[in-house]
């Protein structure tokens, strides 16, 4: 059984980003839940972020220095 399926993952970065929105959105309105949700979305889309600036290398070596950050 094979699996024929490609993802791109500019595609699931972005997935994951929007559904960590989606979760803080339904999460009960605390202080601790505020914080740490302000923290999960930024950290989420920096994940995206950091592989689209990775596919702007200048080299191998960049890419992977790049890759290995997000």
């Amino acid at each position: 059984m094979s699996n024929d399926k490609t993802f791109s993952l500019e595609e699931r970065a972005f997935g994951f980003a929007r559904y960590c929105r989606f979760l803080v959105r339904n999460l009960k309105k605390t202080n601790s839940n505020i914080e740490d949700g302000k923290q999960l979305i930024k950290s989420s889309g920096s994940v995206g972020a950091s592989y689209i600036e990775g596919n702007e290398k200048l080299g191998d070596k960049d890419l992977k220095f790049r890759i290995k950050i997000s």
